[in-house]
Formats: structure tokens, C-alpha cells, sequence
């Protein structure tokens, strides 16, 4: 098979790692892709949200499947545009991605289908919706309905962090259109988790889980980022919790979406709350995470190729999702300054070093090429992941790895993983 992956990121370079492990693979294209991915496939220098683009070159080159990485091209209609050139998509269509697109959205689904998540209300203005975190009180969570890069959330611990929020997103429109309107919902308190399921439209199979950290600083402190980095499977949340979880929360979605008319075929992620009153959902997205890419599919043992092929092909049948047992730990390498303006331009080096360690493995996100020299170019850079049959083993490997690269602009957290070796 002929494959078009789309995404620049740590994740699409997971992805690719996995896809050449499969024997169906004939020819690997990425799109623009990273210095990481070019090891494993072609790069094309193509937009992820070019969809004419990405559909003309898939149309010339015969490509049997596209597999998209990040939202945004999903959310711009490439499922769509791929189904009106008969090319297989493995992510949903636009209408079915506002799942992710809008926060509204997603509170409707879980209001229709019974699906346990936080009270909300929605604002189009700035006025009223400063008057309601003020009327209630802090904490609250302040959401920008629209796409936001992961930065559209603010878990305000007081009113006048959510007073700011609000005039950041709705009056000086930081986040641009993303943030006009907003959702202001109230706070959760728990372990977090990120869900994954392989959906065709009407069956939902469980890929597994895993536990981001999402905040800059070590104990979860700082601002949010799109992922500090991540353990694989969660330490508290195993298998039988996790089908439960597909059956409270992603299987009603799925009957909802197809009331609809707008069947959901792709990766859902739906990400949970752990409180003591249960599981509640705090969002959904239409892809899978990033780190949690990178933690999930080292540890994958089937091929997942024709998982993808079958998904987007709405016929998921007996298809089956194979993991080790292997605990994975994922550390992102930040350029530093980030989650605000990040160093670029400096050399990394002992990559090859890093993965020389058992279990190691090193993707690449916000990485160039200079004068031949891999540099630093964005915030989050590099996701170093280590397997092993235990968690502290995998910790060890994966700080091992961490320091095994030579690169001065780097900033990382130093307690991945630790909260999940607490009893």
C-alpha cells in the first residue's frame, strides 16, 4: 500500500515508525513531515492544511490510504475532500471533527447521550461571560470553543485568573477566531487520563490509555502546554477500567454522531477526568494525542496499517489491537522559553547515543536541518521514550536517553512518571 501520513510533529513521526513496521507498506509519504520522518519515508513539502494540495498529490501518486496526524486539516474537510476522489481517509469528516472543533459542540453530544462531563454554559460576549465567573466563583475552567493548539484552556484557580482569560481570548483576541466565543464550565478535580479508540462509524475498539502532563513545571505547576510528556498505560486506570470507559463514553458519542447523520470513522480520544464521583469527560479529540502518540505506539504489536485501512473503510469487524506489556514513559524536550516564545536555531546532537540504550527511542518534532546539522525550531522538539516491563525501569531509560543529547536550549520536567509510582 501506498501511504500519505499528514503532520510535522512527534506524533506523525510515531506514526511513521509504525506504519513501516507493516509488510502491506509499498511506499511511505509525509506531509511536510520533520528530519525524523524523512529516515522512514519521503517528505512532501505540502501544508497540513493545504487540502487541495494534499488531495492532488494522493490523486497523482496513487496513494491507498491517507492517514491524517494533527486536527486541523481534518477540521478543514480533508476526510471529505479524499471521499470525493475515492481515496480512503482514516479520520473523520469535517462535520464529524467538530467534535474537536468546537467545545460546543462536544457539550451537546454529552447532553444528548447521557455522557457524564462538567456543567457548562456557552458566551458570545465578553460581558456576560465576566459576570458569570464572577456570580460563581473560582476555581473555574475557561475553554475557547474553537481550535486553539492546545493553548485554548485555562484552569482558572481564581477569578481574576479567569477575568484574564477572558479578556485575552474574547477582547484581544489572542487566539484569534478560536477564542470569539467561549465555554465556561466548572472545574474537575482528579487524575487525568487520555482514551483512544479505533472507531468505523458504528464500532468503537479499544486502542488503550495513557496519563499526559501537561503543565511546564515539575508537580504539575506552570502554565499548560500541549504535553510535557506521558506514561503508557496509566498507573490507576487498567485494562477492564478502560472498557468501561469505551462503553460511557465512546460508544454513545459514536450513537449520537449517527442519529446525526454524521458518522464518526477515525481516533477518538476522549479525555477524562478521574474524580471521586467517577470518570467525567473533559473533551474530546479527533486524533491521537501528542505526547501520548509517542508513549502508545512503541508498545504496539499489531500491524497498524490495516487497522487504519479498516477504519477508514467503516469495517472494523475482527480487527484486534495488540500491545505489550510494557510500561512506556515519553519525556519532551522543550525549546527553552517555551510555552512562550521557545530558543531556536541550536544544534542537538547524540540522538544515535540515546538510542543506543535499551528500549530508547527518540522522535522528533520542531526539528530542521541547518548546514546539515539537526537544530532546534519550535517549543516542543523532541519526545524521548523508553520501554520496559516495569515502570521505573522505564523512567530510568528514558532520563538516561534525556541526557544522553547534547542540546544547551533544552528544558524538560524532571518527574514524569513520578506521581504514578506513589502507592
Amino acid at each position: 500500500m501506498r501511504v500519505l501520513l499528514i503532520g510535522s510533529g512527534g506524533r506523525e513521526h510515531a506514526l511513521a515508525a509504525a506504519l513501516v513496521r507493516s509488510s502491506l507498506l509499498q511506499a511511505l509519504f509525509v506531509a511536510p513531515g520533520n528530519p525524523g520522518t524523512a529516515a522512514l519515508g519521503m517528505n512532501v513539502d505540502i501544508a497540513v492544511d493545504d487540502i487541495a494540495a494534499l488531495t492532488d498529490f494522493a490523486r497523482q501518486h496513487a496513494i491507498d490510504l491517507v492517514v491524517p496526524g494533527p486536527e486541523a486539516p481534518l477540521v478543514a474537510g480533508l476526510s471529505d475532500a479524499c471521499a470525493a476522489l475515492g481515496i480512503p481517509c482514516a479520520g473523520p469528516t469535517e462535520a464529524a471533527a467538530k467534535l474537536e472543533g468546537s467545545k460546543t459542540f462536544t457539550k451537546q453530544i454529552c447532553d444528548a447521550a447521557d455522557i457524564p462531563t462538567a456543567r457548562w454554559e456557552r458566551f458570545d460576549q465578553a460581558t456576560e461571560a465576566l459576570a458569570f465567573v464572577r456570580r460563581r466563583g473560582a476555581p473555574i475552567v475557561v475553554k475557547a470553543d474553537g481550535l486553539a493548539a492546545g493553548k485554548g484552556v485555562v484552569v482558572a484557580e481564581t477569578v481574576l485568573e479567569a477575568e484574564d482569560a477572558i479578556e485575552e481570548m474574547m477582547r484581544q483576541g489572542q487566539l484569534g477566531p478560536a477564542g470569539s466565543s467561549v465555554v465556561i464550565e466548572e472545574c474537575l478535580r482528579g487524575e487525568e487520563v487520555s482514551l483512544f479508540a479505533f472507531c468505523d462509524g458504528e464500532n468503537a475498539l479499544l486502542i488503550g490509555a495513557a496519563q499526559d502532563h501537561k503543565r511546564i513545571g515539575e508537580n504539575d505547576t506552570g502554565p499548560n502546554t500541549g504535553g510535557m510528556g506521558a506514561v503508557c498505560p496509566p498507573a490507576r486506570f487498567g485494562r477492564d477500567a478502560q472498557e468501561m470507559a469505551i462503553d460511557l463514553f465512546v460508544r454513545p458519542a459514536l450513537r449520537e454522531m449517527g442519529r446525526r447523520g454524521t458518522p464518526f470513522r477515525g481516533i477518538l480520544f476522549a479525555g477524562l477526568m478521574l474524580t471521586e464521583g467517577g470518570p467525567r469527560l473533559i473533551e474530546y479529540n479527533v486524533r491521537f494525542g501528542d505526547p501520548e502518540a509517542q508513549a502508545l505506539l512503541p508498545r504496539l504489536r499489531s500491524d497498524l496499517l490495516p487497522i487504519l485501512l479498516a477504519v477508514a473503510r467503516g469495517r472494523l469487524g475482527d480487527e484486534e489491537v495488540v500491545f505489550s506489556d510494557d510500561v512506556a514513559v515519553t519525556v519532551v524536550m522543550a525549546g527553552r522559553g517555551y510555552p512562550g516564545k521557545p530558543t531556536v536555531g541550536g544544534a542537538i546532537r547524540g540522538l544515535d547515543r540515546a538510542e543506543a540504550i535499551e528500549g530508547v527511542q527518540v522522535f522528533q518534532a520542531a526539528t530542521a536541518l541547518a548546514d546539515g546539522e539537526l537544530v532546534g525550531a519550535g517549543g516542543r522538539v523532541l519526545a524521548v521514550t523508553a520501554i520496559a516491563p516495569a515502570l521505573q525501569d522505564a523512567r530510568d531509560r528514558a532520563y538516561a536517553g534525556v541526557a544522553a543529547i547534547d542540546w544547551p536550549d533544552a528544558v524538560w520536567r524532571r518527574d514524569i512518571g513520578a506521581r504514578a509510582l506513589m502507592p
